[in-house]
């Protein structure tokens, strides 16, 4: 599955957006501009139509409606509106979901609408919405019972990735007890214990083999229970006494646990892979190969020949990433703040970015000083 079209409405930083998706999208703006936040409409469709997700939690741990509607969203409409145009299987569908809260500021779908092949199949609210208003508190993306005819969405949505690696969750798993597929690597040691052990060896090798451009004293990379059940990563780093460099994770250093969750990462699936400033902790040197990564994402033993990489949506301030001259304009979102809410356009509709990547340079000095703050000189006055 790819995304091949987003459109919100109200959603966080943003009153509108409308914009095609490649399968790579480089999403670049300044601080506080609401890159976080267009990774979290995906992230909300997600949680949407996990097994166990539904719409009021959905909401609700974004702090409810309030919090999710843009704040410079005036009068009507007064919704938030998230809508995904998918290719799933060489099928094309289209999902929309539009909501609000009722007096009582409880979450209410006010629509949801599901196409596919451009012929609608769900349009809601409907004769029985109408009869029972109860049941707009819940999507049917939620409902194995009313998502028969448009499954294959629900199943592509609820694997979709987002990872944004914090080392010391790595380390210290306990903060995080009981929390599956932690986006944050809470349960990321035992993400790799519970794979398949001829897979896990495979992508432990592909892994290591990558880590070794990265960290060269790295010689071998394995995984372990110990007596008390709790796995973790040794790895074998050069020492002059024979076996005498093994160390764990509580070992490794923060870059080296960011490089191996995004190697792990692009391994495991094949849905969209979300992923926030995985430059960070990275050697720049390592940085400005993530891009062609990103290209070959989901290559493994497990994607049938002649499938496409899996699709990948990331947020970066890195000069390095966007220095690879392999991204195209219409690759990069730029996302540029104003009075009036933040504004979404491809670099591709700005003729001049356009031109100038097409003549070679690169995005990072086209897109990067076009986005960045117009004071930002000013913060060398700081001081006492």
């Amino acid at each position: 599955m790819r995304f091949t079209h987003l459109r919100l409405e109200n959603w966080r930083n943003f009153k509108a957006v409308d914009v095609p998706l490649q399968r790579r999208a480089f999403i670049v703006g300044p601080n506080a501009s609401g890159k976080s936040n267009l990774l979290d409409a995906f992230r909300f469709l997600r949680d949407l139509a996990e097994p166990e997700g539904t719409f009021q939690a959905a909401v609700q741990d974004r702090g409810g409606v309030s919090q999710v509607r843009c704040l410079h969203a005036r009068g009507r409409p007064s919704w938030v509106a998230v809508d995904v145009e998918m290719e799933i299987g060489g099928t094309g569908w289209r999902y929309r979901v539009e909501f609000g809260q009722d007096p009582q500021r409880q979450p209410r779908v006010r629509g949801e609408k599901v196409w596919k092949d451009g012929q609608q199949i769900l349009s809601r609210p409907d004769a029985d919405d109408e009869a029972d208003p109860e049941r707009l508190t819940q999507t049917h993306l939620e409902q194995i019972n009313a998502n028969q005819s448009f499954r294959d969405i629900a199943d592509s949505l609820a694997q979709i990735r987002y990872l944004h690696v914090v080392p010391q969750l790595v380390r210290e798993p306990d903060r995080f007890q009981g929390r599956r597929r932690d986006p944050y690597g809470g349960d990321f040691l035992e993400q790799l214990a519970t794979t398949p052990k001829k897979t896990l060896e495979s992508r432990l090798v592909k892994i290591n083999r990558a880590l070794q451009v990265a960290v060269p004293q790295l010689k071998k990379l394995e995984l372990e229970r110990d007596t008390l059940g709790v796995p973790h990563l040794k790895g074998l780093y050069e020492h002059w006494r024979p076996n005498a460099g093994w160390q764990t994770e509580e070992h490794f250093s923060d870059g080296t646990l960011r490089l191996l969750g995004l190697l792990w990462a692009f391994l495991d699936g094949t849905a969209p892979l979300l992923l926030e400033e995985p430059e960070l902790s990275l050697h720049s040197a390592v940085v400005r190969h993530i891009p062609s990564m990103m290209a070959r994402a989901g290559k493994s033993s497990s994607r049938k020949a002649g499938e496409s990489p899996r699709q990948v949506l990331i947020s970066t301030h890195s000069p390095e990433m966007l220095s690879d001259p392999g991204i195209a304009a219409e690759e990069v979102l730029l996302l540029e703040p104003s009075q009036e809410a933040t504004q979404v356009r491809l670099a591709s509709e700005d003729h001049t970015v356009e031109t100038l990547l097409r003549e070679g340079l690169t995005a990072a000095e086209v897109v990067l000083s076009a986005t960045a703050p117009k004071s930002a000189s000013q913060l060398a006055l700081f001081g006492p």
